[in-house]
């Protein structure tokens, strides 16, 4: 399986704009620009976005991992907050709450870990990766 998205930038690297577009075209043309990436401007950035990646891909982890070990989630909510320090991402912190009938705090700790050391996003980046986990 391969995705794909094209970002487009116009103009130099503070004062130029440019426009992020994924092949599903949820992002279509979608501005970004350095006010939406080191200020507070409208638009996307690309750590929100790895933030955006991190929490969909460890929490869908997650819900396989308990899967796997019996347990149905009735929910799952992460919140990813991506570090950038000296123009390198340097940290994820994910911040998950979930509901999951029948399990153990350490039976979900577990899972949370695994989940944490297996997606493939926190496989791909080369940052520290935390977490805090809470069953609710």
């Amino acid at each position: 399986m391969k995705r794909n998205a094209t970002a487009v930038w116009n103009g130099s690297g503070k004062d130029g704009n440019g426009t992020l577009t994924t092949q599903s075209t949820t992002l279509n043309k979608t501005q970004y620009s350095y006010k939406s990436r080191f200020e507070e401007g409208t638009g996307t950035n690309p750590e929100e976005l790895i933030a955006a990646a991190h929490a969909g891909c460890f929490t869908m982890k997650l819900a396989f991992v308990l899967g796997g070990g019996g347990f149905t989630p009735e929910s799952i909510e992460t919140t990813s907050t991506i570090t950038l320090d000296n123009g390198a991402i340097t940290e994820s912190h994910l911040v998950v709450k979930a509901k999951v009938p029948g399990i153990t705090e350490d039976k979900f700790k577990e899972a949370v870990a695994d989940a944490e050391a297996n997606c493939p996003v926190s496989k791909v980046l080369n940052a520290k990766i935390s977490s805090e986990a809470t069953l609710v």
